[in-house]
Protein backbone atom coordinates (compact mmCIF):
# COMPACT_ATOMS: atom_id res chain seq x y z
CA UNK A 1 0.00 0.00 0.00
CA UNK A 2 1.55 3.32 -1.15
CA UNK A 3 1.54 6.72 0.52
CA UNK A 4 -1.60 8.08 -1.21
CA UNK A 5 -3.59 4.89 -0.66
CA UNK A 6 -2.56 4.87 3.01
CA UNK A 7 -3.81 8.45 3.37
CA UNK A 8 -7.15 7.62 1.72
CA UNK A 9 -7.71 4.59 3.96
CA UNK A 10 -6.89 6.57 7.11
CA UNK A 11 -9.46 9.21 6.09
CA UNK A 12 -12.01 6.48 5.34
CA UNK A 13 -11.47 5.09 8.85
CA UNK A 14 -11.86 8.56 10.40
CA UNK A 15 -15.15 9.08 8.54
CA UNK A 16 -16.47 5.72 9.82
CA UNK A 17 -15.28 6.50 13.36
CA UNK A 18 -16.98 9.92 13.37
CA UNK A 19 -20.17 8.19 12.17
CA UNK A 20 -20.06 5.92 15.27
CA UNK A 21 -19.06 2.88 13.19
CA UNK A 22 -16.11 2.20 15.47
CA UNK A 23 -15.52 -1.49 14.74
CA UNK A 24 -15.52 -0.88 10.96
CA UNK A 25 -13.08 2.01 11.45
CA UNK A 26 -10.78 -0.22 13.50
CA UNK A 27 -10.83 -2.89 10.75
CA UNK A 28 -9.85 -0.30 8.10
CA UNK A 29 -7.00 1.05 10.24
CA UNK A 30 -5.69 -2.41 11.12
CA UNK A 31 -5.53 -3.25 7.39
CA UNK A 32 -3.50 -0.08 6.80
CA UNK A 33 -1.15 -1.09 9.62
CA UNK A 34 -0.63 -4.53 8.10
CA UNK A 35 -0.19 -3.43 4.48
CA UNK A 36 1.28 0.08 4.44
CA UNK A 37 4.97 0.52 3.64
CA UNK A 38 4.87 4.23 4.53
CA UNK A 39 6.28 4.79 8.08
CA UNK A 40 4.68 8.27 8.43
CA UNK A 41 1.30 6.80 7.42
CA UNK A 42 1.76 3.94 9.89
CA UNK A 43 2.57 6.49 12.60
CA UNK A 44 -0.62 8.39 11.86
CA UNK A 45 -2.83 5.29 11.78
CA UNK A 46 -1.35 4.17 15.12
CA UNK A 47 -2.39 7.57 16.51
CA UNK A 48 -5.97 6.92 15.32
CA UNK A 49 -5.94 3.45 16.93
CA UNK A 50 -4.59 4.88 20.22
CA UNK A 51 -7.36 7.53 20.38
CA UNK A 52 -10.11 5.03 19.52
CA UNK A 53 -8.97 2.49 22.12
CA UNK A 54 -8.65 5.24 24.75
CA UNK A 55 -12.26 6.32 24.21
CA UNK A 56 -13.49 2.71 24.37
CA UNK A 57 -11.59 2.12 27.61
CA UNK A 58 -9.35 -0.55 26.06
CA UNK A 59 -6.33 0.86 27.82
CA UNK A 60 -4.04 -2.17 27.50
CA UNK A 61 -4.54 -2.13 23.73
CA UNK A 62 -3.98 1.64 23.78
CA UNK A 63 -0.61 1.06 25.48
CA UNK A 64 0.30 -1.72 23.03
CA UNK A 65 -0.25 0.61 20.04
CA UNK A 66 1.62 3.44 21.81
CA UNK A 67 4.69 1.17 22.18
CA UNK A 68 4.55 0.28 18.45
CA UNK A 69 4.14 3.98 17.60
CA UNK A 70 7.30 4.83 19.60
CA UNK A 71 9.24 2.20 17.63
CA UNK A 72 7.90 3.73 14.38
CA UNK A 73 8.94 7.22 15.55
CA UNK A 74 12.49 5.95 16.18
CA UNK A 75 12.50 4.44 12.68
CA UNK A 76 11.49 7.85 11.27
CA UNK A 77 14.30 9.51 13.29
CA UNK A 78 12.17 12.61 13.84
CA UNK A 79 11.98 14.43 17.21
CA UNK A 80 8.42 15.64 16.55
CA UNK A 81 7.15 12.10 16.01
CA UNK A 82 9.07 10.89 19.06
CA UNK A 83 7.57 13.59 21.30
CA UNK A 84 4.05 12.69 20.18
CA UNK A 85 4.64 8.97 20.74
CA UNK A 86 6.00 9.56 24.27
CA UNK A 87 2.92 11.65 25.06
CA UNK A 88 0.76 8.69 23.97
CA UNK A 89 2.82 6.39 26.21
CA UNK A 90 2.25 8.83 29.08
CA UNK A 91 -1.50 8.98 28.44
CA UNK A 92 -1.79 5.18 28.19
CA UNK A 93 -0.06 4.77 31.54
CA UNK A 94 -2.19 7.55 33.06
CA UNK A 95 -5.35 5.67 32.04
CA UNK A 96 -3.94 2.46 33.54
CA UNK A 97 -3.19 4.40 36.77
CA UNK A 98 0.57 3.85 36.39
CA UNK A 99 1.21 7.40 37.57
CA UNK A 100 4.98 7.24 38.16
CA UNK A 101 5.49 5.95 34.59
CA UNK A 102 3.21 8.73 33.29
CA UNK A 103 5.33 11.39 35.01
CA UNK A 104 8.54 9.83 33.68
CA UNK A 105 7.27 9.81 30.05
CA UNK A 106 5.96 13.38 30.42
CA UNK A 107 9.38 14.55 31.62
CA UNK A 108 10.95 12.86 28.57
CA UNK A 109 8.55 14.84 26.33
CA UNK A 110 9.35 18.14 28.05
CA UNK A 111 13.10 17.48 27.66
CA UNK A 112 12.67 17.27 23.86
CA UNK A 113 12.47 21.06 23.57
CA UNK A 114 12.71 23.12 20.41
CA UNK A 115 10.66 21.11 17.93
CA UNK A 116 7.51 22.67 16.50
CA UNK A 117 5.24 19.83 17.58
CA UNK A 118 6.74 19.59 21.08
CA UNK A 119 5.92 23.28 21.66
CA UNK A 120 2.31 22.62 20.62
CA UNK A 121 2.08 19.44 22.72
CA UNK A 122 3.60 20.84 25.92
CA UNK A 123 0.16 21.86 27.20
CA UNK A 124 -1.16 18.32 26.75
CA UNK A 125 1.97 16.92 28.40
CA UNK A 126 1.49 19.26 31.40
CA UNK A 127 -2.17 18.19 31.66
CA UNK A 128 -1.29 14.47 31.67
CA UNK A 129 1.42 15.07 34.26
CA UNK A 130 -1.01 17.06 36.42
CA UNK A 131 -3.54 14.21 36.30
CA UNK A 132 -0.80 11.77 37.37
CA UNK A 133 0.30 13.97 40.30
CA UNK A 134 -3.38 14.26 41.31
CA UNK A 135 -3.67 10.45 41.22
CA UNK A 136 -0.72 10.33 43.65
CA UNK A 137 -2.31 13.12 45.79
CA UNK A 138 0.68 15.43 45.25
CA UNK A 139 -1.54 18.48 45.11
CA UNK A 140 0.93 21.35 44.77
CA UNK A 141 2.66 19.75 41.75
CA UNK A 142 -0.70 18.80 40.22
CA UNK A 143 -1.93 22.40 40.44
CA UNK A 144 1.38 23.69 39.07
CA UNK A 145 1.01 21.41 36.01
CA UNK A 146 -2.66 22.35 35.44
CA UNK A 147 -1.84 26.06 35.57
CA UNK A 148 1.04 25.52 33.15
CA UNK A 149 -1.30 23.63 30.79
CA UNK A 150 -3.81 26.47 31.03
CA UNK A 151 -1.11 29.01 30.07
CA UNK A 152 -0.18 26.91 27.02
CA UNK A 153 -3.88 26.70 26.07
CA UNK A 154 -4.27 30.50 26.30
CA UNK A 155 -1.00 31.23 24.46
CA UNK A 156 -1.90 28.86 21.59
CA UNK A 157 -5.61 29.78 21.65
CA UNK A 158 -6.33 26.06 22.10
CA UNK A 159 -9.93 25.96 23.36
CA UNK A 160 -10.12 22.13 23.38
CA UNK A 161 -7.11 21.92 25.69
CA UNK A 162 -8.55 24.70 27.87
CA UNK A 163 -11.79 22.72 28.16
CA UNK A 164 -9.93 19.56 29.26
CA UNK A 165 -7.80 21.47 31.78
CA UNK A 166 -10.93 23.10 33.27
CA UNK A 167 -12.42 19.62 33.81
CA UNK A 168 -9.22 18.45 35.54
CA UNK A 169 -9.22 21.57 37.73
CA UNK A 170 -12.85 20.81 38.63
CA UNK A 171 -11.73 17.32 39.71
CA UNK A 172 -8.77 18.81 41.63
CA UNK A 173 -10.94 21.21 43.66
CA UNK A 174 -13.63 18.55 44.23
CA UNK A 175 -10.95 16.39 45.88
CA UNK A 176 -9.73 19.11 48.24
CA UNK A 177 -13.31 20.26 48.91
CA UNK A 178 -13.51 23.75 47.47
CA UNK A 179 -16.86 22.98 45.88
CA UNK A 180 -17.36 26.51 44.53
CA UNK A 181 -14.28 26.13 42.31
CA UNK A 182 -15.15 22.46 41.67
CA UNK A 183 -18.31 23.79 39.97
CA UNK A 184 -16.80 26.93 38.44
CA UNK A 185 -14.23 25.15 36.27
CA UNK A 186 -16.50 22.55 34.59
CA UNK A 187 -19.09 25.34 34.04
CA UNK A 188 -16.31 27.25 32.27
CA UNK A 189 -15.59 24.08 30.22
CA UNK A 190 -19.31 23.85 29.30
CA UNK A 191 -19.21 27.51 28.19
CA UNK A 192 -16.22 26.78 25.94
CA UNK A 193 -18.13 23.84 24.39
CA UNK A 194 -21.16 26.08 23.75
CA UNK A 195 -19.09 28.95 22.31
CA UNK A 196 -16.48 27.09 20.26
CA UNK A 197 -17.42 23.40 20.18
CA UNK A 198 -19.65 23.17 17.11
CA UNK A 199 -17.16 20.91 15.28
CA UNK A 200 -15.81 19.18 18.41
CA UNK A 201 -16.47 15.64 19.53
CA UNK A 202 -19.47 15.38 21.87
CA UNK A 203 -17.12 13.87 24.48
CA UNK A 204 -16.14 17.43 25.51
CA UNK A 205 -19.76 18.25 26.34
CA UNK A 206 -20.20 14.92 28.15
CA UNK A 207 -17.01 15.45 30.14
CA UNK A 208 -17.99 18.95 31.34
CA UNK A 209 -21.50 17.79 32.27
CA UNK A 210 -20.10 14.87 34.30
CA UNK A 211 -17.77 17.13 36.33
CA UNK A 212 -20.62 19.60 36.90
CA UNK A 213 -22.74 16.69 38.18
CA UNK A 214 -20.03 15.73 40.70
CA UNK A 215 -19.79 19.31 42.01
CA UNK A 216 -23.58 19.75 42.20
CA UNK A 217 -23.86 16.48 44.15
CA UNK A 218 -21.25 17.60 46.66
CA UNK A 219 -23.05 20.94 47.04
CA UNK A 220 -26.28 19.07 47.81
CA UNK A 221 -27.97 20.22 44.58
CA UNK A 222 -29.07 16.69 43.74
CA UNK A 223 -31.65 17.51 41.04
CA UNK A 224 -29.06 19.55 39.10
CA UNK A 225 -26.53 16.76 39.60
CA UNK A 226 -28.97 14.19 38.20
CA UNK A 227 -29.77 16.36 35.13
CA UNK A 228 -26.08 16.85 34.25
CA UNK A 229 -25.22 13.21 34.87
CA UNK A 230 -28.13 12.01 32.69
CA UNK A 231 -26.96 14.21 29.81
CA UNK A 232 -23.39 12.94 30.16
CA UNK A 233 -24.56 9.30 30.33
CA UNK A 234 -26.72 9.72 27.22
CA UNK A 235 -23.70 10.86 25.17
CA UNK A 236 -21.49 8.14 26.70
CA UNK A 237 -24.00 5.45 25.68
CA UNK A 238 -24.38 6.86 22.15
CA UNK A 239 -20.61 6.80 21.61
CA UNK A 240 -19.77 3.57 23.43
CA UNK A 241 -17.61 5.53 25.87
CA UNK A 242 -17.17 2.87 28.58
CA UNK A 243 -14.90 4.92 30.90
CA UNK A 244 -17.44 7.76 31.07
CA UNK A 245 -20.33 5.30 31.54
CA UNK A 246 -18.52 3.90 34.61
CA UNK A 247 -18.01 7.40 36.06
CA UNK A 248 -21.65 8.36 35.44
CA UNK A 249 -22.89 5.17 37.12
CA UNK A 250 -20.68 6.02 40.12
CA UNK A 251 -22.12 9.54 40.21
CA UNK A 252 -25.71 8.19 39.97
CA UNK A 253 -24.95 5.83 42.88
CA UNK A 254 -23.52 8.70 44.96
CA UNK A 255 -26.63 10.81 44.26
CA UNK A 256 -28.92 7.95 45.40
CA UNK A 257 -26.75 7.46 48.51
CA UNK A 258 -27.08 11.19 49.26
CA UNK A 259 -30.85 10.69 49.03
CA UNK A 260 -30.54 7.72 51.46
CA UNK A 261 -31.88 5.42 48.71
CA UNK A 262 -29.51 2.48 49.23
CA UNK A 263 -31.71 0.07 47.29
CA UNK A 264 -31.05 2.07 44.09
CA UNK A 265 -27.45 3.03 44.99
CA UNK A 266 -26.04 -0.50 45.40
CA UNK A 267 -26.87 -1.79 41.87
CA UNK A 268 -25.36 1.41 40.37
CA UNK A 269 -22.15 0.88 42.36
CA UNK A 270 -22.06 -2.75 41.17
CA UNK A 271 -22.46 -1.73 37.51
CA UNK A 272 -19.79 0.95 37.85
CA UNK A 273 -17.43 -1.50 39.58
CA UNK A 274 -17.93 -4.03 36.78
CA UNK A 275 -16.89 -1.54 34.06
CA UNK A 276 -14.05 -0.05 36.16
CA UNK A 277 -12.66 -3.59 36.63
CA UNK A 278 -13.04 -4.39 32.92
CA UNK A 279 -11.17 -1.25 31.76
CA UNK A 280 -8.59 -1.25 34.58
CA UNK A 281 -9.50 2.05 36.26
CA UNK A 282 -8.19 1.25 39.75
CA UNK A 283 -8.55 4.86 40.91
CA UNK A 284 -12.24 4.68 39.97
CA UNK A 285 -12.57 1.39 41.85
CA UNK A 286 -11.33 3.10 45.04
CA UNK A 287 -14.09 5.72 44.65
CA UNK A 288 -16.71 3.00 44.11
CA UNK A 289 -15.57 1.10 47.21
CA UNK A 290 -15.63 4.32 49.28
CA UNK A 291 -19.24 4.86 48.22
CA UNK A 292 -20.17 1.24 49.01
CA UNK A 293 -18.49 1.57 52.44
CA UNK A 294 -20.57 4.66 53.23
CA UNK A 295 -23.75 2.81 52.22
CA UNK A 296 -22.95 -0.07 54.59
CA UNK A 297 -22.20 2.45 57.35
CA UNK A 298 -25.57 4.17 56.85
CA UNK A 299 -27.19 0.74 57.16
CA UNK A 300 -25.05 0.07 60.28
CA UNK A 301 -23.49 -3.02 58.62
CA UNK A 302 -20.04 -2.20 60.02
CA UNK A 303 -18.33 -5.52 59.26
CA UNK A 304 -19.39 -5.30 55.60
CA UNK A 305 -18.10 -1.71 55.56
CA UNK A 306 -14.72 -2.93 56.84
CA UNK A 307 -14.58 -5.57 54.08
CA UNK A 308 -15.00 -2.85 51.43
CA UNK A 309 -12.37 -0.69 53.17
CA UNK A 310 -9.87 -3.57 53.08
CA UNK A 311 -10.28 -3.95 49.29
CA UNK A 312 -10.02 -0.18 48.75
CA UNK A 313 -6.95 0.09 50.98
CA UNK A 314 -5.11 -2.56 48.97
CA UNK A 315 -5.82 -0.63 45.75
CA UNK A 316 -4.90 2.77 47.24
CA UNK A 317 -1.60 1.44 48.61
CA UNK A 318 -0.81 -0.17 45.26
CA UNK A 319 -1.41 3.09 43.38
CA UNK A 320 0.15 5.41 45.96
CA UNK A 321 -3.15 7.30 46.21
CA UNK A 322 -2.67 9.04 49.58
CA UNK A 323 -6.02 10.85 49.59
CA UNK A 324 -7.82 7.52 49.21
CA UNK A 325 -5.87 6.17 52.20
CA UNK A 326 -6.70 9.27 54.26
CA UNK A 327 -10.43 8.85 53.56
CA UNK A 328 -10.26 5.16 54.46
CA UNK A 329 -8.50 5.91 57.79
CA UNK A 330 -11.20 8.50 58.50
CA UNK A 331 -13.98 5.94 57.87
CA UNK A 332 -12.17 3.32 60.00
CA UNK A 333 -11.90 5.86 62.79
CA UNK A 334 -15.70 6.31 62.76
CA UNK A 335 -16.35 2.56 62.60
CA UNK A 336 -13.98 1.66 65.47
CA UNK A 337 -15.31 4.52 67.59
CA UNK A 338 -18.83 3.08 67.16
CA UNK A 339 -17.54 -0.43 67.92
CA UNK A 340 -15.66 0.86 70.99
CA UNK A 341 -12.36 -0.71 69.80
CA UNK A 342 -9.93 1.84 71.25
CA UNK A 343 -6.60 0.42 70.01
CA UNK A 344 -7.79 0.21 66.38
CA UNK A 345 -9.32 3.68 66.72
CA UNK A 346 -5.98 5.15 67.92
CA UNK A 347 -4.05 3.42 65.09
CA UNK A 348 -6.26 5.00 62.43
CA UNK A 349 -6.19 8.45 64.06
CA UNK A 350 -2.37 8.35 63.94
CA UNK A 351 -2.36 7.14 60.30
CA UNK A 352 -4.92 9.82 59.34
CA UNK A 353 -2.67 12.60 60.70
CA UNK A 354 0.37 11.08 59.01
CA UNK A 355 -1.49 11.29 55.66
CA UNK A 356 -2.46 14.94 56.32
CA UNK A 357 1.20 15.82 57.04
CA UNK A 358 2.50 13.90 54.03
CA UNK A 359 0.09 15.61 51.63
CA UNK A 360 0.48 19.03 53.31
CA UNK A 361 -3.32 19.13 53.55
CA UNK A 362 -3.41 21.95 56.08
CA UNK A 363 -3.45 25.72 55.83
CA UNK A 364 0.04 27.14 56.43
CA UNK A 365 -1.53 30.17 58.12
CA UNK A 366 -4.14 28.87 60.57
CA UNK A 367 -2.83 25.28 60.76
CA UNK A 368 -6.32 23.79 60.25
CA UNK A 369 -6.74 20.89 57.84
CA UNK A 370 -7.81 21.37 54.22
CA UNK A 371 -10.17 18.90 52.57
CA UNK A 372 -12.12 18.03 55.72
CA UNK A 373 -15.11 20.20 54.81
CA UNK A 374 -16.20 22.55 52.03
CA UNK A 375 -13.96 25.63 52.19
CA UNK A 376 -12.99 28.40 49.77
CA UNK A 377 -9.30 28.05 48.95
CA UNK A 378 -6.81 30.28 47.16
CA UNK A 379 -3.52 29.26 45.56
CA UNK A 380 -0.45 31.52 45.52
CA UNK A 381 1.82 31.70 42.41
CA UNK A 382 3.94 28.85 43.88
CA UNK A 383 0.77 26.62 43.81
CA UNK A 384 0.61 26.20 47.61
CA UNK A 385 -3.00 26.81 48.62
CA UNK A 386 -4.57 28.28 51.77
CA UNK A 387 -7.98 29.16 53.14
CA UNK A 388 -9.16 32.24 51.27
CA UNK A 389 -10.29 33.83 54.55
CA UNK A 390 -6.77 33.39 56.03
CA UNK A 391 -5.15 35.15 53.06
CA UNK A 392 -7.71 37.95 53.25
CA UNK A 393 -7.26 38.35 57.00
CA UNK A 394 -3.47 38.03 57.24
CA UNK A 395 -2.27 38.99 53.78
CA UNK A 396 1.07 37.52 52.71
CA UNK A 397 4.50 38.78 51.76
CA UNK A 398 5.32 35.45 50.22
CA UNK A 399 4.31 31.87 50.80
CA UNK A 400 4.68 30.69 54.44
CA UNK A 401 4.96 27.06 53.22
CA UNK A 402 7.84 27.92 50.85
CA UNK A 403 9.57 29.91 53.63
CA UNK A 404 9.32 26.89 55.94
CA UNK A 405 10.70 24.52 53.29
CA UNK A 406 13.66 26.81 52.61
CA UNK A 407 14.78 26.86 56.27
CA UNK A 408 17.56 24.29 56.68
CA UNK A 409 17.26 21.97 59.70
CA UNK A 410 20.59 23.17 61.09
CA UNK A 411 19.26 26.70 61.45
CA UNK A 412 15.92 25.90 63.08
Amino acid sequence: MGQDQTKQQIEKGLHLYQSNQTEKALQVWMRVLEKSADPAGRFRVLGCLITAHAEMGRYKDMLKFAVVQTDTARELEDADYLTESYLNLARSNEKLCEFQKTISYCKTCLNMQGTTVSLQLNGQVSLSMGNAFLGLSIFQKALECFEKALRYAHNNDDKMLECRVCCSLGNFYAQIKDYEKALFFPCKAAELVNDYGKGWSLKYRAMSQYHMAVAYRKLGRLADAMDCCEESMKIALQHGDRPLQALCLLCFADIHRSRKDMQTAFPRYDSSMSIMTEIGNRLGLIQVLLGVTKCWMIQKELDKALESIEKAQELAEGLGNKLGLLKLHCLCERIYRTKGQQQELRDHVVKFHECVEEMELYCGMCGESIGEKNNQLQALPCSHFFHLKCLQTNGTRGCPNCRRLSVKPGYV
